[in-house]
């Protein structure tokens, strides 16, 4: 089996400054089809920058991102627009319309498709809403009436809309109590497994990591600094993945904290 049948996403050697300060230094990942892969790391380490490029919200100053093995990081804008249909997104504060009702939000692109009606929309709103635990009655319901967690899982179903083959997750469980995240967590492993879809997330919570991932990769100062099955990285010998994962202040990051004195 070649890498371009095998890999759903790869990425290569992706570099992207601003100002002059270098804030991914030649990125490289490789997400299988099918699999969760999870990024790690502290903040600013480049995992948000990463997603991003991948989705052609920021341009990369260099380096290469294939989807399916083809390069999609110069895609004119036609293009892009059908590249997009491959994605669902859950954002990191689960980015809803305030002004359309939660099965609106839900079926928002399915509705741009031609032949697709109003009711067919709603139908489908409604099966994914089940699929994360909301009955149909929150469906016409507006997102300010939702709690954190409800709109969080509004968030996850708008992402499975439409089946994609590729999901992005950003935090998922920001913000959430731990029972919420367990939740979410379990929406997401048993939904991702029942499409197929491939899937890249960013998570600062280890619980969430460890529940939902197939692979770790740990990021720091815009580099991949490991990578491996999400059994291993508790266990690594790596001493970027060691400090991270068991929470140690010492040890290769450091976190500049500022100081008030008196």
């Amino acid at each position: 089996m070649t890498d371009t049948v095998k890999n759903k996403i790869v990425v290569k050697d992706l570099c992207k400054s601003f100002d002059g300060v270098q804030v991914l230094n030649g990125i490289n990942l490789e997400v299988k089809t099918g699999e969760i892969l999870t990024l790690i790391g502290p903040s600013g380490s480049g995992k948000t920058l990463t997603l991003k490029c991948i989705l052609g919200l920021i341009k990369p100053d260099s380096g290469s991102i294939l989807l399916d093995g083809k390069e999609v990081s110069d895609l004119p804008e036609k293009e892009r627009v059908k590249f997009f249909r491959n994605f669902g997104i859950l954002f990191q504060r689960s980015g809803l319309f305030d002004g359309m009702r939660v099965w609106e939000n839900i079926g928002f692109r399915l509705s741009q498709q031609p032949g697709m009606s109003k009711s067919d929309v709603k139908e489908m709103a409604i099966k994914k809403l089940r699929s994360v635990g909301l009955s149909s009655d929150v469906a016409d319901l507006y997102p300010a009436e939702l709690s954190g967690g409800m709109q969080k899982r509004v968030g996850f179903a708008r992402a499975i809309a439409g089946d994609p083959a590729i999901l992005f997750l950003d935090e998922p469980t920001a913000g959430l109590d731990p029972i919420m995240s367990n939740v979410i967590n379990d929406q997401i492993f048993n939904n991702v497994r029942e499409l197929g879809s491939t899937v890249m997330a960013i998570t600062s919570n280890l619980l969430t990591a460890r529940i939902i991932s197939d692979r770790i990769a740990m990021l720091h100062k815009g580099r991949v600094v490991w990578t491996g099955d999400v059994r291993e990285a508790a266990h690594s010998d790596n001493a970027y993945v060691s400090q991270f994962w068991n929470k140690r202040k010492d040890g290769p990051i450091q976190m500049s904290v500022s100081t008030i004195s008196a």
